[in-house]
Formats: structure tokens, C-alpha cells, sequence
């Protein structure tokens, strides 16, 4: 197999002062778009309890529905390739936030007022998803070359996870509220509010993308591999460390039963209200952050390697305290716990991915992992939907979540050695890109 040689990566480590700007800048991003996302936190679990309470979708067509309607975020590897080659009124990733933060904007105002119905809902979803794409890709592209470029790849996976998920938190207490809502009133003027809310928070980040603070966008080096696209594809293909590091993030991602029977689990076999969904969501994501806090501290002091292990070994029997649980007081007891043992293999497996890009290809491999996200749960989602069914039961979701978490031991060591032997802070320098080899990487102490 032939070997392609590229130069090493740039690597530079900032000062406390410019990184805590840094930090600050992306966390209040993070937040932003977490917030208007149309497939996470308050939009998405308002949509799936409106499409199960007022419109009456069995559990099947629910799964199916959120199936099609994710269509834009398997292809959302596309979406970073442009993002990595194109840059609206030269000002790239803030470009993508300005133009697309506008264009959400107002397709949500006009969503707003349209009457509801699934059709109606789907389409929504489908062109939302499609403009939040290019947005969520300028956001993923910026802060995994911060990251890589600055040897801070598990601090940037900790602040990402972390402020991911405290908007979660809230979105998904709302959610629950929301549900509770539309009871007492008419669907559209609940969906009204909600799309409006939605339309505010794209514009507020359009607004955020004109400010340019120099100590985040001084501190990205131009890429020096700039080439034609389809040499660009091409070395991407060849970068073997993607693959293992997007295939652990694949079964991570997979749990088949964790969405749409689990939902059904609790609502209908523990006969709990709509609102223990959503807080039963917002426990077990403000459970994760404790240990994203954490990662951010210990992955200065550990191998990523480690890191990796333990906290796979923590994440295998997630879903194993649902299974002695017979209520609904006892099912957001159990999210605590569940939450506290994946937080530290999800910042870890973010950090490999971070470490994992090809330089100048960081927005590509981000949003590869974005889609497989969004297939593994999609397709996981339906699989679990169906043996729900089938076999009566949560237990057999439970079973299949648990082996497919165990597969991810033997992924790991395919990950190139050297480049999960440092730690956060030590500088990775991709030397030599490989089509099939774990051991075309070179890395160097700072």
C-alpha cells in the first residue's frame, strides 16, 4: 500500500489568559446552538410529544418519523467538507453563523404560522435540519482546529460536552412542560411559541457571528494543506486514524432502545406523565457534566489511552440499572447514576476525534462523526423500536444496548498507539497518513 507524506502539524500551546477567552467565546456558541437545534433538547422532545399525544403516532410511526425527518444529518459529513472548502463573504466560519443563523431564522417564523400537522412537522424538521447543518459545521470546525492546532483537544471536548448539555438540561424540563402545555391548549398556538423561540435564538447567533474576537480567530493558523477538493477527499480517505476513532463514536452512539421504547417504557409501563420523560432526559444529561468538568482536569494527567479504557468500562452497563427499576420515581433515580458512568467515555471519544482529523479537514471529520450519530441513533432507534415490540419488554433493549457498548474494547486497539500515548497538552504532530496503517503517526513533547 502506498504511503502519503505530509508535513507536520503546527503546534502551538497559548497562554491561560488567550484560552480562557477562547473557552468563553465557544462556550457561549455551544449554548446558542444547542438551543436552536431542531434535533436535540426542547424543539425535538416537544415535536415527539405532540406527535404521540395530539397526533396520535404509534410507537412505530414516531420511530419512523424521526427516521426520515434526520435525512440532512446523515449526509452531514457533506455539509463539512463545504465548510472546509467555502467561505461566505470571506469571513468562513462566522460567515456560515451570520448566513444560515439568518436564513433559521426565518424559515422557523414561517413554520411559526403554518397549521400543524405531520407532513407539516416533517418538512419543517428536513429544511431546518438542513441550515442548522451548515451552522452546527462552522461550530464543529472551529473548535476541533482550536483544539488540534493548540494541543487542548480534551479541554475543548470537556467545555463542548459540558455546555452541550447544561441547555439540554433546561430544554428538556421544558420539553416536558411543553407537553403539559399543549393539553390545555390549541397545537398550533403551542407550536407557534416554540418556533418563535426557536426563530430568536438563530437570529441572536447570526448577530453573534459579526463580533470577531481576535484572541479565538487570531489564534486559527491557515491550513497548509489546501488542495483541490477531490485530492482533499482522497487524503481524507487515506487518514487511517478516522476510522477506528469514528467507528467507537458509531457504537457509542447505536444503543438500540434508548429513544423511542425507553420513552414508551416509562410513560406506559410505569405510567408516568409526559413530564417525567423530560426530566427523566434532563437528570440523566446534567449527570454527565459532573464527569465532562472532571475530564477536563484529569485528561492533563492521564494517557488518553487510559482515559479511553476506563471510561468504556464505566459505560458498558449503563442501561443496567433500568432494569430493576418498577416506577417512575425509580427511573429518574436510576438517570443519575446512568448519566455519571458515560460522561467520561463521551469527552474521551470526542478528544480522539479531535486528535483524529487531518489537518485542514477538522469540519469534514466533525460532522462525519455528526452523522454517524444520527444513523447509529436513528437506525438504533428503530431496531430497539422493534424488539420492544416484539418481545414485550425493555429488558431485551437493555441486553442489546450493554453488547453493543462492549464491542467498543476491541476498537480501541485499533487507535494508532501514539496517538492516544499523551496526554491533554502535549503535542500531536501528524507526520505520515496511511490508507491502512495504525502506525502512521508521529507524535512530540512540548
Amino acid at each position: 500500500m502506498d504511503m502519503e507524506q505530509s508535513p507536520p502539524a503546527k503546534v502551538t500551546l497559548l497562554s491561560p489568559a488567550v484560552r480562557r477567552r477562547i473557552f468563553a467565546y465557544l462556550a457561549a456558541l455551544i449554548v446558542l446552538i444547542a438551543f436552536g437545534d431542531p434535533n436535540g433538547g426542547m424543539i425535538d422532545i416537544s415535536i415527539s410529544f405532540l406527535l404521540k399525544n395530539k397526533l396520535h403516532l404509534p410507537a412505530h410511526d414516531l420511530a419512523r418519523f424521526r427516521l426520515v425527518a434526520a435525512l440532512p444529518l446523515y449526509m452531514a459529513g457533506v455539509f463539512g467538507f463545504l465548510r472546509d472548502r467555502w467561505s461566505p463573504f470571506g469571513m468562513k466560519d462566522r460567515g456560515f453563523m451570520a448566513l444560515f443563523g439568518g436564513v433559521g431564522a426565518c424559515l422557523y417564523l414561517t413554520f411559526a404560522f403554518t397549521p400543524v400537522s405531520a407532513p407539516m412537522l416533517l418538512v419543517a424538521v428536513l429544511l431546518l435540519t438542513t441550515c442548522f447543518l451548515f451552522i452546527s459545521s462552522a461550530l464543529n470546525g472551529l473548535a476541533s482546529t482550536l483544539g488540534q492546532q493548540h494541543a487542548m483537544s480534551g479541554r475543548v471536548s470537556a467545555l463542548w460536552s459540558a455546555f452541550a448539555a447544561l441547555p439540554g438540561v433546561a430544554a428538556f424540563l421544558a420539553g416536558g412542560r411543553f407537553s403539559d402545555l399543549l393539553e390545555r391548549q390549541e397545537s398550533g398556538e403551542a407550536v407557534r411559541w416554540l418556533f418563535c423561540a426557536g426563530s430568536g435564538v438563530l437570529a441572536t447567533i447570526a448577530l453573534y457571528a459579526l463580533w470577531r474576537p481576535k484572541a479565538v480567530f487570531d489564534q486559527v493558523a491557515a491550513d497548509p494543506h489546501a488542495t483541490h477538493a477531490f485530492d482533499d477527499l482522497k487524503r481524507l480517505a487515506r487518514h487511517w486514524p478516522i476510522y477506528p476513532a469514528l467507528a467507537i463514536w458509531l457504537f457509542w452512539n447505536f444503543a438500540p432502545g434508548a429513544q423511542t421504547p425507553l420513552q414508551f417504557h416509562i410513560q406506559n409501563e410505569l405510567h408516568a406523565p409526559d413530564r417525567v420523560w423530560g426530566e427523566w432526559n434532563a437528570i440523566f444529561a446534567a449527570s454527565f457534566i459532573p464527569p465532562f468538568l472532571l475530564y477536563g482536569f484529569i485528561c492533563r494527567r492521564f494517557k488518553l489511552k487510559t482515559l479511553l479504557l476506563w471510561g468504556t468500562a464505566f459505560a458498558v452497563p449503563q442501561f443496567v440499572p433500568l432494569l430493576f427499576v418498577t416506577s417512575a420515581t425509580g427511573a429518574l433515580i436510576a438517570a443519575a447514576p446512568m448519566g455519571l458512568m458515560g460522561g467520561i467515555a463521551t469527552a474521551a471519544y470526542l478528544d480522539l476525534l479531535i486528535r483524529s482529523c487531518p489537518q485542514g479537514l477538522q469540519g469534514t471529520t466533525l460532522m462525519l462523526s455528526g452523522g454517524l450519530y444520527f444513523i447509529a441513533s436513528r437506525f438504533g432507534d428503530v431496531l430497539g423500536t422493534s424488539l420492544y415490540e416484539r418481545f414485550g419488554g425493555f429488558a431485551v433493549c437493555v441486553a442489546m444496548i450493554t453488547l453493543v457498548y462492549a464491542l467498543i474494547f476491541p476498537l480501541i486497539w485499533l487507535v494508532p498507539k501514539r496517538l492516544i500515548a499523551t496526554t491533554d497538552g502535549e503535542e500531536v504532530v501528524l507526520q505520515q497518513v496511511s490508507d491502512d496503517s495504525p502506525l502512521s503517526l508521529g507524535l512530540g513533547k512540548s
